[in-house]
């Protein structure tokens, strides 16, 4: 008999594969809708939410599920039944994050699926068709793009800072001259993918990320060398009864220190 950490490491592997796979086409389909207008309706009068996403988000449901029948499923575009909290292993997905960016024409949006045990991913997957990127990660296996190993990259004299205004006004004065802040990045998921690359120093998120957001992405970036962490300064943890998260910060080293103590000391309001 395998040892425990051996059978779960290969089962990691096998659910991997399955997530590269169908995210791949789940990025097909969307990719589908892509400058084509798509019907689009508003979630909450606020978020748009197109046919794509229900596309995208109806194969990877019945696609995942129908290889997994036993795993728990959240997401965004799907209501949310609290059945899998009894399950080990829980999908959690985001057919197309970054939707505002997708209908805008930006390339900066993804496809995010993860799969996590005990409130931490267990295999990750970013699928960016319209940038022919694939990001993907194991838990101390590495992180990847398009199969090469990435990493964050080291602190240098310029900071380049994404997340809102805010938080980054609130770093530290000795930082100020050294930061360069980034355009907005609709796409959570790829920002968080872009620090993990070492595109991107560090971001701020602004309360209310939701599981579906970062599941993936935290992965990603926790094996690249950095991290996300919330105002306790811990990593946050996926799939459990509350889905959706206060401020965080990511980044790495030093760097990630200082927003860490900015988020636990901003207003949550």
């Amino acid at each position: 008999m395998p040892a425990l950490d051996q059978l779960t490491s290969s089962e990691a592997r096998d659910d991997l594969a399955l997530l590269r796979d169908a995210a791949r086409e789940a990025g097909v389909i969307a990719m589908g809708y892509f400058g084509n207008n798509p019907q689009v309706w508003m979630k909450g009068g606020t978020s748009p939410v197109s046919e794509a996403d229900h596309a995208a988000d109806a194969y990877l449901r019945e696609t995942l599920l129908r290889a997994r029948p036993d795993y728990g499923w959240l997401s965004e575009e799907t209501a949310d039944d609290h059945a899998r909290l009894s399950a080990r292993r829980t999908f959690v997905v985001d057919p197309i994050d970054g939707t505002r960016g997708f209908l805008d024409g930006l390339h900066s949006w993804c496809v995010s699926v993860a799969v996590v045990e005990d409130g931490r991913s267990l295999a990750g997957v970013l699928e960016c068709p319209a940038k022919h990127e694939t990001y993907w990660a194991l838990p101390g296996e590495g992180a990847y793009l398009n199969g090469k190993r990435i990493h964050v990259r080291p602190l240098g004299q310029s900071v380049d800072i994404g997340g809102p205004r805010p938080l980054v006004d609130l770093m530290p004065e000795a930082w100020q001259d050294r930061l360069r802040r980034t355009a907005y990045i609709p796409s959570l998921a790829y920002r968080l993918a872009m620090i993990a690359a070492g595109k991107l120093d560090a971001t701020f998120v602004k309360p209310s990320a939701h599981d579906w957001d970062i599941a993936a992405a935290d992965l990603i970036l926790t094996e690249a060398g950095g991290a996300l962490l919330d105002r306790s300064g811990k990593p946050p943890r996926y799939a459990g009864e509350v889905i959706n998260h206060g401020a965080l910060a990511a980044g790495s080293g030093e760097l990630l220190d200082v927003l860490a103590g900015v988020i636990a000391g901003a207003d949550e309001g």
